[in-house]
């Protein structure tokens, strides 16, 4: 059973910094690429970042240079650290594993 258990999510300033955690059981997690997806109310999932088993990382535009992706294969553990967050960051944010497994989805609000 591949179960993604996030945490991490809240409300934060404009200007704040959160780090989200996805812990995966279930899978051989070291061989895994792991990614986080957004989604804001009436819009589409939006890919956010992707890390690969061999650590290479790749990020959307709107968020290259404030987040960060990485990933703790000792604790079957994904990252995603944010920094500068801005209003329009605001949404649910989204653990998946090889394209195929989802997380529940946790909220993140940046507001004043």
């Amino acid at each position: 059973q591949v179960q993604l258990v996030e945490s991490g999510g809240g409300l934060v300033q404009p200007g704040g910094s959160l780090r989200l955690s996805c812990e995966v059981s279930g899978r051989m997690f070291s061989i895994d690429s792991m990614a986080w997806y957004r989604q804001a109310p009436g819009k589409q999932r939006e890919f956010i970042a992707v890390i690969t088993n061999s650590y290479s990382t790749n990020y959307a535009a709107s968020v290259k240079g404030r987040f960060t992706i990485s990933r703790d294969n000792a604790k079957n553990t994904v990252y995603l650290q944010m920094n500068n967050l801005k209003p329009e960051d605001t949404a649910v944010y989204y653990c998946n594993s090889q394209l195929r497994y989802w997380g529940q989805g946790t909220q993140v609000t940046v507001s004043s």
